[in-house]
């Protein structure tokens, strides 16, 4: 019975780091706000000139190309 006992504690370590980092990405997740760019033009192909353009002329965290109805469009993601 002593072997199963570093098992136990071994699961309970790992259950508590997956519920943790759960809890985490959440909370980091809630805290952006998705916006759609205001200054792309046209299509978005290139998630790269997004993100690059929604950090330097938008000064947004991130960007990225989503779909936006038939097309894709450019997405600002700012701190809310």
């Amino acid at each position: 019975m002593a072997s199963s006992s570093p098992k136990l504690y071994t699961i309970f370590l790992f259950l508590s780091l997956a519920l943790l980092l759960l809890f985490f990405t959440r909370e980091v997740a809630a805290n952006l706000c998705q916006r759609k760019s205001t200054t792309w033009s046209g299509p978005c192909l290139d998630t790269g000139n997004c993100k690059n353009q929604c950090l330097t002329v938008e000064h947004a965290t991130f960007g990225a190309c989503h779909r936006d109805g038939f097309g894709f469009a450019c997405f600002c993601y700012f701190n809310c």
